[in-house]
Order: structure tokens, then sequence, then C-alpha cells
């Protein structure tokens, strides 16, 4: 991919422009952030408006990682029903963790209104469709828990899906009316304008190559110089690399590839007409939706196999389009890319003290507008002195997945095949 070429649908229709800036040379700053996506630049945003002094390290340039590769669903909790997250945790931090990523939509629509950030916003929900019969039992079960605790969610029927989706192909689904659809990189650079109108400093196109602690403060070395801080968050989630021995093995990284029609018009206006996004109940997940220029963005876990026009992907999406909507007719592609997840075992995320103030939150398991927000966060208030109790989750020991290299590889044999089995 050239420097010029969009990495996704995303960067290259996002109202919100871009920003890019050398780093100037050796600086000192309350605390450093590496990563320039939902994570870092939240981090960033929260830190300088309780009057630190942030610094924030792109590789790259704002959003390149996962966050400008997103499908854009602003979701409530994580991809585990709530019982689960409790039976996990236990009852009184997994509840928490529940409220929290519960109300995590509010706070990105909150801040999104409260900056005017222009990331095509939709407040309408967004549907659980359900796969096969045994899907649509996981939804039931999924509702009664949220109604449990009284949240804004609704089951349907596979003749209520059918006309909220404008396709009969599901056996039913779960609007969850906290939510709704963003475009991922527009929220992204939104966040940046807003950090660096509070004081917050961004540099792209820097490498961080090492990290030292010395006499109580944290030293990263870049290619282009030296950042000195007092603590350091990394916030590159999918994206770590060997900045921290075994940081990148704590997880299986597994992919997730989009492809975007062009704009359909008026010949889409009965697909998903109030503009929910969908994910589905299956095991490798499939995710449609349409966006403010009705064009039709549709995914599943994997990498693009081919290019827009041409390849397995291609045949995989139009296939798919043609299944659940067949009074559309043949379509075109006008972007096509893929984005990397961190997948935790058992599907929560992590908070790591790496060493005494070098903290990551790690491990989305694909939730990263909100997760990444609602951690970036928590991050601030941590380092202004907010108790370690109040995170939205505890702080865990660092511990690598063995399995993760292989299962890797595992997943994409299996994800690659499923396009393959799919666009017979």
């Amino acid at each position: 991919m050239s420097e010029t070429q969009p990495m996704s649908l995303w960067d290259a229709s996002a109202q919100e422009a871009d920003y890019q800036k050398e780093f100037d040379g050796d600086v000192c700053v309350d605390v450093a952030i590496v990563g320039g996506g939902f994570t870092g630049l939240s981090t960033a945003l929260h830190c300088a408006q309780k009057g630190l002094k942030a610094h924030v390290l792109e590789a790259q340039h704002i959003g390149f990682g996962g966050s400008g590769r997103n499908v854009g669903l602003v979701n409530a909790g994580i991809w585990l029903p709530p019982q689960k997250v409790r039976q996990q945790l236990g009852e009184a931090t997994g509840s928490k963790f529940v409220q929290t990523l519960g109300e995590a939509p509010e706070y990105v629509f909150s801040l999104i209104e409260q900056n005017q950030i222009q990331c095509e916003v939709t407040k309408t929900g967004t549907i659980h469709a359900a796969h096969s019969p045994s899907g649509f039992k996981d939804l039931e079960g999924r509702t009664k828990e949220w109604h449990r605790l009284g949240q804004p969610v609704e089951l349907l029927d596979r003749n209520q899906a059918s006309k909220l989706i404008g396709s009969d192909a599901f056996y039913g689904g779960l609007v969850d009316k906290r939510a709704g659809t963003i475009n991922p990189m527009g929220y992204c650079r939104g966040l940046a304008r807003v950090a660096l109108s509070q004081g917050a400093s961004i540099s792209t196109g820097v490498t961080a190559k090492a990290l030292k602690k010395s006499s109580g403060k944290w030293t990263i070395r870049t290619d282009r110089g030296t950042v000195t801080a007092n603590s350091v968050i990394l916030g590159t989630n999918a994206y770590t690399d060997d900045l921290f021995p075994d940081l990148k093995r704590t997880f299986t990284m597994i992919h997730y590839f989009q492809l975007a029609t062009k704009p359909l018009g008026a010949d889409a206006a009965h697909i998903l007409p109030d503009r929910q996004g969908l994910w589905d109940t299956g095991q490798i997940m499939f995710s449609i939706r349409r966006d403010a220029f009705d064009r039709l963005i549709i995914g599943s876990m994997g990498i693009i196999v081919g290019v827009k026009h041409k390849g397995l992907s291609q045949r995989w999406a139009r296939k798919q389009i043609a299944r659940l909507f067949p009074s559309l007719g043949p379509v075109e592609f006008e972007e096509a890319w893929h984005g990397q997840i961190a997948m935790t075992p058992d599907h929560l995320p992590r908070i790591y003290e790496l060493d005494d103030g070098l903290y990551t939150p790690i491990g989305y398991n694909g939730r990263g507008i909100t997760t990444g927000t609602i951690f970036g966060r928590a991050m601030a208030d941590l380092l202004t002195g907010s108790d370690v109790q109040n995170l939205p989750l505890p702080i865990t020991k660092l511990s690598t997945v063995k399995s993760a290299p292989f299962m890797s590889r595992l997943y994409q044999t299996a994800f690659t095949a499923n396009q393959i089995l799919k666009s017979i």
C-alpha cells in the first residue's frame, strides 16, 4: 500500500482532517503515550484535561492501526453476555465492568456531540442477528439478562428482524438501543483534534524503539530523538510490537476484513433503513452496515484475499450480498481492507502494569471504540491520583498465550476456508 492510497474506506471518507507532525526532538512530559488510536488519543485528551502534559508517538499516521480499520459499531459491553462476564470476573467486579461498558456508548456519543466531531454518527442502535435457531436462543438469554439489568434492548422475532434488516436470512435479532455507528477514522481524528486543543502534543511518523527507566523516570528512544516522562501508556493493542518483551504474546492476533460498495443510492434504501450496524451470532462473525452515503460495508474474520475488484474476498462479498438482498442486483466495490484484532483466551480485555509508571490496556477483542475510549479515560484518572479500585478492570499480571502464533495461523486457515466455502 502506497503512502497516498487510503488504508480503508474510513480513511478515504472521513470528514475530520488528518493531522501529521514530525517529532521535534527530545522532549520532557508528564506522560508519554505510544499509539495514535482510540486508546492513545483518549488517554492524551483526558490527561490534558486534567492538567498533565501528554505526548503521543504514532509510528504511521493517526488511526493507522485497528482504529481506522474498525467496523464502526459503537456497542455496549463486550462479546460475552453479561452473565458470563460476572461468572468470569466475580459478582462485584463483573457487575461493575458490565455497567461501565454498558454506559460506554453514551460517553462516546457525548464526546462526539460536545466536541462536534464529524464522524457520520447514528444513534439508532445495533442489531445482533441470529444466524441460526441456536443463535436466537443465545440472544434470548442475553435479552433476559439485559432486561434484568434494566437496559433498553429488544428481542426481534424473524419477521420483525426481516423488516428492520431488509432481509429474511436471519432467525431473529437483538436490538441494543444504547448503541450506534460512526466513521471510526473520523472519530479517531476528532479525538486527536480535541486532544491537541486541550494542550496535548502528537507526533506522527516516529517509531518508539526502546524503553528505559532511570531515576524514577522513563525514557523512550525513538528513531528521531527521545521522550522523557514520569509515566508511559502503551496504547498499541493488536498492533503491539517488540517495544516491551512478550507483550504481543499476551493475545492471539486475528484479522477482520471488509469491503465497501460504491454508493447505491435509493436502491439500498430498504437495507437497514434506520442505519443500524449489524453483526451476527456465527462463530466466524459477519457484519454489514450502510453508511451515510449509502454504501454497504460487509465484512468477516480473515484477511483480504485479492483486491476490491477481483479475487476471493470480493467473490465472497458479492455472494453474501446477493444471498441477503437478492433484489439489489450486482454491485461494484470501492474499497477493500483488513485490520488486526487482539483476542484474549477468555475474550476479556486486560490492564497491565508492566513496571512502576508503565501501563497498557490491551486485548479488546474487536471492541476498540468504546473500550479504548473508556480505558483511556481510566488511565488519565489513575495517573492523576484516582484509586486503582476505580479502574474498569483490576490490574492483572502479564501472562503470555504460548499457543498464540499457532492459533493465529490456524484461525487464518479456517477463515480463508470459510471465504472459499461461502463463495461457491
